[in-house]
């Protein structure tokens, strides 16, 4: 029987795109999301031998009861994030601030704990963080934070959950609909605008990172790493 993989985040974006490459790599998906609208037209691109649930993971209840609804599993991949963020300190508010925490690491972390009780003793968790984590640009406070929490507590559960494999993917600027809060007559500019700098010198597309995820999630030899997918962006900085 093929391996059975839950991806929490799995309705848009990277999430989106590593659905579809393991289902065609033969596992059996289960993907998740809050809305319930884009779940929906989710499950329309993916077809009927992926699952879909509506899921808020930042409520231990629902999490609670999504894994137990699930049943037994292989692997976990957790795209959670929060949208926009892009803001200098003196800018910084404490609403944005916990918007960030509450939108990325904390759910990811939650979603990780919840799972535990149904993941196989010796699956795999791949985390998504962002080269943020590793800049220093004006105005990447918030998001540099946020992504730096989620690969650190990447590395720290490769060591806590094992025999578990706990790893994370460290994307760069890629083309998701993480970028709608810019409006879209500068979208295009912003996007060609943040990744101009770096030594591919284009957006990354979500099926880059998928091809990423899918590694940590089949190489049965690798824990504790965060894998960028940035173009080289950290060779930018």
């Amino acid at each position: 029987m093929s391996e059975r993989v839950v991806i929490v985040g799995g309705t848009s974006g990277i999430g989106l795109a590593t659905a579809e490459l393991l289902r065609d790599r033969g596992y059996r998906v289960v993907v998740a999301g809050r809305n319930a609208e884009r779940l929906e037209a989710a499950l329309k691109v993916l077809g009927e031998e992926v699952e879909g649930r509506t899921l808020d993971a930042s409520d231990e209840g629902q999490l609670t009861a999504f894994f137990a609804g699930v049943g037994p599993f292989d692997h976990l991949v957790v795209t959670l994030t929060a949208r926009g963020g892009v803001t200098s300190l003196l800018d910084l508010t404490d609403a944005e601030l916990r918007r960030h925490s509450e939108g990325k690491l904390i759910p990811q972390l939650l979603t990780v704990k919840a799972a535990l009780g149904t993941l196989r003793a010796d699956g795999s968790v791949t985390l998504v963080g962002a080269v943020s984590s590793q800049l220093s640009a004006a105005g990447l406070v918030v998001l540099g934070s946020s992504n730096a929490g989620v690969e650190a507590a990447s590395r720290i559960l490769a060591a806590e959950l094992a025999p578990r494999r706990v790893n994370a993917v460290s994307p760069g600027v890629i083309d998701t609909p993480w970028w709608d809060w810019v409006p879209e007559e500068g979208r295009d500019g912003a996007l060609t605008g943040a990744c101009a700098g770096t030594p591919v010198g284009r957006p990354g597309r979500p099926e880059e990172v998928a091809h990423a995820i899918a590694f940590l999630v089949e190489n049965t030899y690798t824990t504790g790493i965060v894998l960028p997918v940035d173009g080289g962006a950290r060779l930018a900085s």
